[in-house]
């Protein structure tokens, strides 16, 4: 049996064990098998890959995209530069299990946010400062559009608090992206407070968060008539580019 999972805190958001699921079935991979290893705490990784020799891929979400670098043996040049890691191949080398950490976020959110983005959309917003939003600030870097990071509790001055957030700040960023997991199942009521009332035609409100398919976040900026991206585009896309790693390097 060909293992691959997904690793994170809690879990019962995802929908990556469903994804590749359904893909295995298309592929008639019936010797493939995708499961969720929930994992409270990153010092329980090397236990997990003893528990589970076989696994030969495993996708990473919140909250250990930062911490599980200190935990393997490498990173492609794009997860170094990016500070964060979503995608770990696993394979043997000289008879031990050697651990490779990619990032394929910043895959899929740059192809998913492109085809949106117009000529006004110069500036942005990343609302969270978790390793999600490096791999998009890692994009906007590479897009050329100046950003500014949003925080609860911010750990810079250059970082904005929400309560900062007037409308001159609103009408200035047309592109606002939430990296927060404020809104995802089963916690669908919650949002980012950000000042709504002063969004436009103009903002693109953009949704890592993908289950629910409509946020709170989104569903208040597209009432405000901003333009919205949800996150499942996102989520495909990077776990295509996923595939694509483990597949690759076998």
């Amino acid at each position: 049996m060909k293992l691959f999972g997904l690793i994170g805190y809690p879990l019962s958001h995802s929908w990556s064990a469903q994804y590749f699921r359904q893909k295995f079935e298309e592929l008639q991979l019936e010797d493939h098998e995708y499961r969720l290893f929930p994992l409270e705490k990153i010092e329980n990784f090397p236990g997990l890959l003893s528990d589970h020799p076989g696994i030969l891929g495993l996708n990473v979400t919140i909250p250990h995209k930062v911490t599980i670098i200190d935990y393997l043996d490498g990173l492609s040049k794009e997860a170094r530069e990016i500070g964060a890691v979503n995608c770990i191949r696993l394979r043997e080398s000289a008879g031990s299990i050697e651990t490779m950490g990619f990032n394929t976020d910043c895959y899929g959110f740059r192809r998913s946010l492109e085809p949106l983005l117009e000529k006004y959309h110069r500036n942005a917003l990343i609302l969270g400062t978790g390793g999600a939003s490096k791999a998009v600030a890692h994009v906007l870097n590479e897009l050329g559009i100046q950003f500014r990071f949003v925080s609860r509790n911010p750990e810079s001055p250059l970082i904005l608090k929400y309560e900062e957030l007037r409308k001159e700040i609103l009408e200035q960023n047309t592109l606002i992206i939430n990296t927060t997991p404020l809104g995802m199942f089963p916690d669908i009521k919650s949002y980012p407070d950000i000042p709504y009332q002063f969004l436009n035609k103009k903002h693109l409100l953009y949704d890592l968060v993908y289950n629910p398919s409509e946020t709170q976040f989104l569903r208040k900026g597209r009432q405000a008539g901003a333009m919205i991206k949800k996150g499942i585009e996102m989520l495909q896309l990077q776990a295509e580019e996923s595939w694509r790693i483990w597949n690759s390097f076998q």
